[in-house]
């Protein structure tokens, strides 16, 4: 029998209701896992032993009884550490958190992920108030690629990612403002969904604003679709939620993609491509095409609106760090400080301005799944890079959001966007396919990305054992 912790969600579950296995032997293999794993990824802040055991306990009693809770009950779970969480301490990997609390409450994913009985193992690394694409703070350290641990999990979301990936739970709730779940999927081999905005409620409310989702992250498209379920509905504390989906986002999962119109764009007209990448993308393209979409390459029509992302980004991430107090600035990430700087004397014009960009890149992007129902593009434009630097050695610049610029537009836009694993780069680490579609199509996305897991066979989605004694936390 596979090892425990390789099995998806989705398997576990079937196993318990087989009487297989248990929930509280996948815990126990889950926690094994951690042991071995983490000391090299850094993937975890905190791991809660005795209430994962408690927890998986109940869960095989109900199993037993036949009175399990819901599509969750038993699977061990990990929480991004920017989810406020009952008994847990909350730090954002910052130094400016005090750990003492009180914690007494659960934002709405963590509440809900407990209503359905999931095991949680604990919380999982961030950078600091989760603001760039790799997941290094002074409070914590540098989070680890299961593929190589001296490589990044992406961010930041990268805890979550290298959590899932190296087989440490067999799900995880990301944050993405910026890419942040799809970013360190793409990095790690792994599923991840920035979630229609308001689909999966937020509170407290992201300092990020409207740029800001709640997403799965997963090793099978299946397994997102699952925990999207679990995951998402209405919440009175979030003012942007959205009401509980009607159905399933199973529905539909096994359809196909036959006859859906696909736009391919490899650059969105202004990204650039390590070749690898691109002719790995290509390839995926055209197994989409091989499975019946007609595709056509052609990008959507807009000038990369970094700089007004820019704007909206750092005057939320001021705001957040100005609450800590006036000398706050100085004792933050350097990064997110020189940011912070450089955008201090944005007026309310620049705001505004800022915000005209993204209302005119949501009416085009609306207007362009008229003809189209999915816009397909690589996830990133390299692979998973040195854990300790902020960008690949040479780069042009430090910044994350030089080396990410197919995700953050689509934050502007609160479409649902999917990275989908769609091979391995020469230099053997992980490519990721993205995926998006006109807004509250999530499962149009869903339903895309399973039909390339399934034409390529699942082959890139599983975890990856981490050499013993590679990486540095």
């Amino acid at each position: 029998m596979r090892d425990l912790v390789e099995l998806t969600a989705a398997e576990l579950l079937e196993g318990y209701a087989a009487g297989s296995f248990t929930p509280v032997d996948a815990t126990e293999s889950a926690l094994r896992r951690i042991d071995e794993c983490d000391g090299d990824l850094n993937a975890f802040v905190l791991v809660d032993r005795e209430s994962a055991i408690s927890s998986a306990e109940a869960s095989a009693a109900r199993w037993k009884a036949g009175e399990t809770l819901g599509i969750g009950d038993g699977v061990p779970t990990s929480i991004k550490d920017m989810f406020i969480t009952a008994g847990w301490p909350t730090l954002r990997g910052s130094t400016l958190i005090d750990d003492a609390g009180p914690w007494d409450a659960d934002a709405p994913c963590v509440a809900r992920l407990r209503e359905t009985g999931a095991v949680l193992l604990g919380k999982v690394t961030t950078p600091e108030f989760a603001w760039k694409g790799t997941t290094d703070s002074e409070r914590y350290g540098a989070t680890g690629n299961p593929w190589d641990p001296a490589t990044t999990a992406g961010g930041s979301s990268g805890g979550s990612s290298a959590a899932v990936g190296a087989g440490m739970g067999a799900w995880s709730v990301g944050t993405d403002a910026g890419g942040s779940v799809r970013i360190p999927a793409a990095f790690t081999g792994t599923v991840a969904l920035k979630p229609t905005f308001g689909t999966v409620p937020m509170f407290p409310a992201s300092p990020f604003g409207t740029l800001a989702h709640a997403g799965p992250m997963t090793r099978t498209v299946a397994d997102a679709a699952m925990l999207m379920d679990i995951v998402s509905g209405f919440d009175s504390r979030d003012w942007a939620a959205l009401p509980t989906p009607a159905g399933s986002f199973t529905d539909g999962l096994e359809d196909g993609i036959a006859g859906l119109r696909i736009a391919y764009s490899p650059t969105l007209g202004f990204g650039e491509n390590a070749p690898d990448i691109d002719r790995l993308v290509r390839q995926a393209v055209g197994e989409l095409e091989a499975m019946g979409a007609v595709v056509e390459e052609v990008d959507p029509g807009f000038a990369d609106p970094v700089e007004a992302f820019h704007v909206l980004w750092f005057t939320g991430a001021a705001k957040v760090v100005a609450a800590y107090g006036p000398e706050a600035l100085a004792k933050v990430d350097p990064g997110l400080r020189e940011g912070i700087e450089q955008y201090a004397d944005a007026t309310a014009q620049d705001y505004l301005d800022a915000t005209a960009v993204r209302m005119e890149l949501g009416v085009l992007m609306g207007a362009f799944h008229q003809n189209y129902d999915l816009l397909v593009t690589p996830t990133m434009p390299i692979t998973a890079f040195d854990r300790t630097r902020q960008a690949p050695e040479g780069w042009k610049s430090d910044l994350w959001t030089s080396w990410t610029p197919y995700t953050y537009p689509f934050n502007m836009t609160q479409q649902p966007a999917a990275s989908v694993p769609c091979g391995v780069a020469d230099n053997g680490l992980p490519v990721g396919l993205q995926i998006v579609a006109a807004r509250t199509q999530d499962q149009l996305v869903l339903r895309a990305a399973r039909a390339y897991e399934k034409a390529s066979g699942e082959k890139f989605s599983r975890p990856v054992s981490v050499p013993a004694g590679q990486g540095t936390a």
